[in-house]
C-alpha cells in the first residue's frame, strides 16, 4: 500500500484530492497538511511514500519543504506537485530536487490518476530490480515522469469536452447524460454529443443497463485500463 500525505493550503482541494486518491487501488492517505511546518510533523510521524504537494504553502513553499526534510537527514518521501505555479524556474527546481511528476492546476481526476498509477508502476518496478543494468536504469527512467498517453489526451481536449470528461471522471458511480447535461448546465443532446466522442476517444466506457421496460439505459465511467 502506498502512503500518500496530502498537502494543500486549501482545506477542500485538499479533501478533493485525498478523496480521488482513495479511489485508486494500492493507495491509502495517511492525513492532510496546509501548511508547511504541519507537512513536516505529518512526515515525521506518519512516515508517507508519497507527498501530494502543493507549491504555494502560508509559511513557506512545497519545495522548501522538500528541501527542509532533505537537511534534516531523515528519509525524504517521493513527491507529486500539483500547483498552480507555472514559472520555469518552478519547473527546473522541482526537477532539480527529484519530483516525480508536475501537474499545473487545475487537472482533471484523469490527469492525476494517470500519474499515480505511474508511480506505482515505478516503485514495484524498483522493489523487483536488485542490480541495475543499463536496459534496467532505461526501463526505470523510462516510468518516471512521462505524460502517460490518456493524461495528454485529457488535456488536449475543448474545455466544453474535458468538462465532461472530468464530470465522468469523477463521478462515484456510472453516470448517464442526463445528470452529466445538469451539471454541465447544458442540454441533453449536447452533452450526449460530448459523451459519445469521449468513448469514440477511449477516454470513456460505455455502460448498458437495463432497466424495468427492458429498455438499455446508456452510462458512461472512466475508461478501464
Amino acid at each position: 500500500m502506498i502512503r500518500v500525505l496530502v498537502v494543500d493550503d486549501d482545506y477542500h482541494v485538499a479533501q478533493a484530492h485525498s478523496l480521488s486518491v482513495a479511489r485508486l487501488d494500492g493507495f491509502s492517505v495517511v492525513g492532510e497538511a496546509h501548511t508547511g511546518a504541519e507537512a513536516a510533523e505529518l512526515v515525521a510521524s506518519q512516515a508517507p511514500d508519497l507527498l501530494l504537494l502543493d507549491m504555494y504553502l502560508p509559511d513557506f513553499s512545497g519545495l522548501e519543504l522538500v528541501r527542509r526534510l532533505a537537511a534534516s537527514g531523515g528519509r525524504v518521501p517521493d513527491f507529486l506537485l500539483v500547483t498552480a505555479a507555472r514559472d520555469i524556474d518552478s519547473v527546473r527546481t522541482a526537477m532539480q530536487l527529484g519530483a516525480f511528476y508536475y501537474l499545473v492546476k487545475p487537472f482533471t481526476f484523469v490527469a492525476l490518476r494517470e500519474q499515480l498509477e505511474a508511480y506505482r508502476t515505478w516503485t514495484e518496478s524498483m522493489g523487483r530490480e536488485g542490480e541495475a543494468d543499463q536496459q534496467v536504469v532505461d526501463t526505470l527512467f523510462s516510468l518516471r515522469g512521462t505524460p502517460p498517453r490518456r493524461a495528454v489526451a485529457s488535456r488536449a481536449l475543448q474545455p466544453t469536452m474535458a468538462r465532461v470528461l472530468e464530470i465522468v471522471t469523477t463521478a462515484k458511480e456510472p453516470i448517464g447524460a442526463s445528470d452529466v447535461a445538469e451539471i454541465l448546465g447544458a442540454s441533453r443532446p449536447t452533452a450526449q454529443r460530448y459523451l459519445a466522442s469521449l468513448v469514440s476517444k477511449q477516454l470513456l466506457d460505455l455502460d448498458l443497463s437495463y432497466g424495468g421496460t427492458g429498455r438499455p439505459e446508456h452510462r458512461y465511467l472512466p475508461r478501464k485500463r
